[in-house]
């Protein structure tokens, strides 16, 4: 009976949480070992009996375990920088095959339904398909990554309809381009992505340890800025994904091991959980820039300008400049800045401003902050009747056209800008003309 009593009184106390993440949605991240574990087939059945208690899923699959293999089956040599797979042709072929077959059988799974198993009468649905945009990575440190990519756009509303309708949504590493290619995508940050855009409830990431470890004990619970602390000390691909994760909106990341038996059950529905979860406990402001901000405007232009993304700012420039810029803070910390400046015609009338020094910290992108920032800068552009905002961009010239400008020529610049144009730069230079986009 005391067993029955347990079950019975565990039971009880998990109500509560059952009806908090009824309706809400959850991104499940798997990398590609865990859906070749033993435990797999559990972890089947549990996300099935979180859907018959209606929790939203996406589930985003890994398969770097398996294209390993696949490569080498073939002869054909894995290429990584800083742990982003280097894609030719020959090898795209090979990770389209063994994606393909995964996505298959991860389907299969999810559609058993013996009677006298778990998934009994279970009737649960996985859709997926060409839900997710790429674009390539491109050069990184001299290094072409070829058809590696990164997350452009999500079919967002398909996505909702889907679950919407009690579906399970299944996202593989690989998006399509507007040009019609495909491109190799690393499952955590296609997991992080779709956490943000998705607004969901909680991510919840898989790998083999269960808890993160410090100094010999495990750790349950971590604020952002805890974490920020551990990952200094520890690597962990998953524990970055967690703060990217939080700092982008999401207010939960879990971390489990796919080795254990029932950790999603246990970490949801149940007070002491099984992993380490990461939260977000952080306050954030948009602000024009004071002279105290020199020293962290410059922690977040220095590595763009090392990399030669931005022209090379001394804090001399930047101390006599500081009333352009704006910040974005989380928690006192800069975490994204950008400059407005004015630019006078022939006649000394401003009429048009640069947006320069475009910047955000490296795990604070992606939260819609640079949307934000660009917003309030065009908020500021009106108030000094500016009516044509121009920025000069190496490599982000598709966000800004996302951001509603357009790409012009050189002769299209004011005069005053023209002159100071670097050729050398080969910069594409964007307009967006404020009196043809009303404020929103």
């Amino acid at each position: 009976m005391s067993d029955d009593n347990a079950s019975l009184n565990w039971f009880r106390h998990a109500a509560p949480y059952i009806n908090d993440l009824r309706g809400r949605t959850l991104v499940i991240g798997i990398p590609g070992d865990a859906l070749e574990h033993t435990n797999f087939r559990n972890l089947v059945h549990d996300l099935a009996l979180l859907a018959s208690l209606g929790v939203r899923l996406v589930v985003v699959h890994g398969a770097r375990a398996q294209v390993n293999r696949a490569l080498k089956e073939s002869g054909v040599e894995s290429c990584f920088h800083e742990n982003n797979r280097v894609t030719n042709r020959e090898s795209l072929e090979i990770i389209k095959a063994a994606v393909g077959r995964l996505r298959f059988d991860i389907e299969a799974a999810f559609s058993q339904g013996l009677p006298d198993s778990p998934m009994a009468r279970s009737a649960l649905k996985v859709i997926s398909g060409n839900l997710v945009t790429a674009r390539p990575c491109g050069v990184l440190d001299g290094v072409d990554l070829g058809w590696t990519g990164t997350v452009r756009r999500m079919e967002v509303n398909t996505i909702e309809q889907a679950l919407d309708q009690g579906a399970l949504v299944l996202l593989s590493p690989l998006g399509t381009s507007l040009t019609g290619e495909l491109f190799n995508i690393n499952y955590l940050d296609l997991a992080a992505e779709a956490a943000r855009v998705l607004r969901a409830e909680k991510l919840v990431l898989f790998r083999a340890p269960a808890q993160l470890i410090l100094d010999g004990n495990p750790v349950h619970e971590l604020s952002i800025v805890q974490a920020e602390q551990v990952a200094a000390r520890v690597q962990s691909e998953a524990l970055q994904c967690a703060i990217r994760a939080c700092n982008s909106g999401i207010a939960r990341t879990h971390l489990l091991s796919y080795c254990h038996n029932g950790a999603l059950i246990q970490e949801l529905f149940r007070r002491e959980g099984a992993g380490t979860m990461i939260y977000r406990d952080s306050y954030e402001v948009v602000r024009r820039a004071r002279i105290t901000d020199v020293g962290g405007i410059l922690g977040l232009i220095r590595p763009l300008e090392k990399q030669g993304v931005l022209v090379r700012r001394s804090r001399e420039k930047l101390e006599a400049e500081i009333e352009h810029f704006t910040l974005v803070e989380v928690d006192g910390t800069p975490v994204a800045c950008a400059a407005l400046y004015p630019i006078k015609d022939d006649s000394s009338a401003t009429f048009a401003a640069e947006i320069a020094c475009v910047a955000s910290h490296p795990e604070f992108r992606g939260g819609g902050r640079g949307a934000k920032l660009m917003r309030h800068l065009e908020r500021q552009a009106r108030t000094l009747n500016i009516s044509e905002l121009y920025v000069l961009t190496t490599q982000t010239e598709h966000w800004f056209i996302e951001q509603g400008f357009e790409q012009v020529r050189i002769s299209d610049l004011p005069a005053s800008r023209k002159s100071l144009y670097n050729i050398q730069r080969s910069s594409r230079i964007l307009r967006k003309n404020l009196a043809a986009n009303p404020p929103t």
